[in-house]
């Protein structure tokens, strides 16, 4: 059993994960950590138990998760997830937690998307190829969120990909769009980046509330 100490928390990752099969019974299983966040990334077991930012990070996806989220509701577009959810991709070799995924109707109609349940009850994991993920990047995770990621996504076959950085002084939002030789970012006009998921454009700006913290805004057009 391999044993990690990250920021004081102590995972343990039973001998018998071996490859991307074994990892989701694992994930799927009452020993899988609560705690933290655990990938699995092609053939190694990636693991942050890092304390979570609670402006650069947690209030960015509260964001997205108002705003998408609001969005695919309304327009019956389909299901957004916020963070937490397993999402696995066996072309990929994959199983990871994205800060955001969005699956279309018509992806969910097709089946390139599945819900797979748990071992007492409900649905635990999502399979398949969704139509977005979102990542919001933090020191712990800006080499596999930029690198690893970014390729593994792409294997995946998602349309588009969006990464978020709020640790400067004003938030960049990238929508990075499918092509067969990798990922190729949306150009943006006046802050503003077009999805073709959606159909529409976004833009992120950041302001500070009465006490002076930061403020973001997920704009739509």
């Amino acid at each position: 059993m391999n044993t990690f100490v990250l920021d004081a928390e102590v995972v343990r990752i039973p001998s018998w994960i071996v490859d991307l099969d074994s990892f989701r019974r694992w994930a799927r299983s009452d020993e899988f950590p609560e705690a933290g966040r655990i990938c699995y990334l092609c053939g190694e077991v990636w693991v942050d138990m890092s304390k979570e930012q609670v402006f650069t990070h947690n209030q960015v996806k509260s964001e997205f998760n108002l705003v998408i989220g609001g969005l695919a509701k309304q327009e019956r577009r389909g299901r957004y997830f916020p963070d937490g959810l397993l999402l696995s991709n066996v072309d990929a070799d994959l199983t990871a937690q994205p800060d955001g995924t969005f699956v279309s109707q018509a992806s969910l109609q097709a089946g390139r998307v599945h819900f797979v349940e748990g071992a007492q009850e409900g649905f635990v994991e999502l399979e398949g190829t969704p139509d977005m993920v979102l990542e919001v990047l933090s020191a712990s995770s800006e080499e596999k969120d930029t690198i690893t990621l970014r390729d593994l996504y792409w294997q995946a076959g998602i349309s588009e990909y969006w990464l978020v950085d709020a640790r400067g002084d004003q938030p960049v939002l990238e929508i990075l769009r499918y092509t067969d030789q990798g990922y190729v970012k949306v150009r943006t006009q006046g802050g503003w980046a077009k999805s073709a998921v959606f159909g529409k454009s976004f833009r992120l700006t950041e302001q500070t509330d009465p006490l002076g913290h930061p403020e973001y805004t997920l704009a739509v057009r």
